[in-house]
């Protein structure tokens, strides 16, 4: 039996470690090229480089304008992930708590969207008739509806695991429905607003297609569509595009690090129920 244990551990650790390489190979293969100089980095592999050269870095901020399309990333990714966190908490909160046919039909209808295949061609004739096209907000709009099912969808099932009881106790000490929104659900539904938040945060953060169909200003591109163009004008210069890569992927990486926590106990409880 104990040796049965062991040979199933080593199995099990050793289909992690493998998983592991796989994502984390291609990553460091990124990191390494990024300080190598043009002739080394051309082969793609992991030997350290001969010289790091830290001055790509200030090569790719200085000449691929990633200031700018920092700045419209983060406005994209956190005014769009707020704007849901905020949005979602409150609807999924009502929704949950009150349990009547027609908002079982108004959060069955709304996490259709999860399924729903994004219509490209009719969302340009909506954006060109409200204006919206080639506009921040109008890409910030778009990633709140895109993401909005799935935000309700883990937030409900959270919600549905907390007791009735709370609110029940909370309105005889005479809490208003917005009372008890902002002083007990907001509270006690942090935890599952952080994991929202970071995963709207991450998705929009590494969204490319939808700049690239909505946005024709480079001005107001994302870091995405900034390492695509910078691929383009550098693209026999590998240290570079690694050293653009890197950067564009730093911000969302830490974020994840940071709120990893959150992310799998909030999905693991909004998963529960639904």
């Amino acid at each position: 039996m104990l040796f049965k244990k062991i040979i199933n551990s080593i199995i099990i650790n050793g289909i992690t470690l493998f998983v592991s390489l796989v994502f984390i190979l291609p990553l460091l293969v990124v990191l390494l090229n990024s300080f190598k100089n043009k002739a080394e980095s051309n082969t793609m592999t992991l030997r350290l480089p001969a010289k790091w050269i830290i001055e790509n870095y200030q090569i790719v901020i200085e000449r691929g304008k990633l200031f700018l399309s920092f700045f419209n990333s983060m406005l994209y990714a956190s005014v769009g992930s707020i704007i849901i966190v905020l949005i979602i908490s409150a609807a999924a909160f009502v929704l949950a708590r009150n349990r009547s046919k027609l908002n079982n039909f108004i959060y069955y209808f709304m996490i259709l969207g999860i399924a729903l295949p994004i219509n490209n061609v009719t969302l340009m004739k909506i954006m060109k008739i409200t204006d919206l096209i080639n506009t921040q907000r109008g890409i910030i709009l778009i990633y709140i509806s895109i993401n909005l099912p799935i935000s309700l969808f883990i937030v409900y099932g959270f919600i549905r695991n907390l007791p009735v009881e709370i609110d029940e106790a909370a309105i005889i000490d005479g809490c208003s429905p917005r009372q008890l929104l902002l002083k007990i659900g907001y509270p006690l539904l942090s935890p599952v607003m952080v994991t929202v938040f970071v995963l709207n945060f991450m998705a929009i953060w590494n969204d490319f297609t939808m700049p690239l169909y909505f946005l024709n200003n480079s001005s107001k591109w994302p870091m995405t569509l900034a390492v695509y163009n910078f691929f383009g004008i550098f693209e026999n210069q590998w240290n570079l595009v690694c050293a653009d890569i890197m950067l564009t992927m730093l911000p969302v990486l830490i974020i994840f690090i940071l709120a990893q926590k959150y992310i799998v106990g909030g999905v693991s409880a909004g998963a529960v129920k639904g």
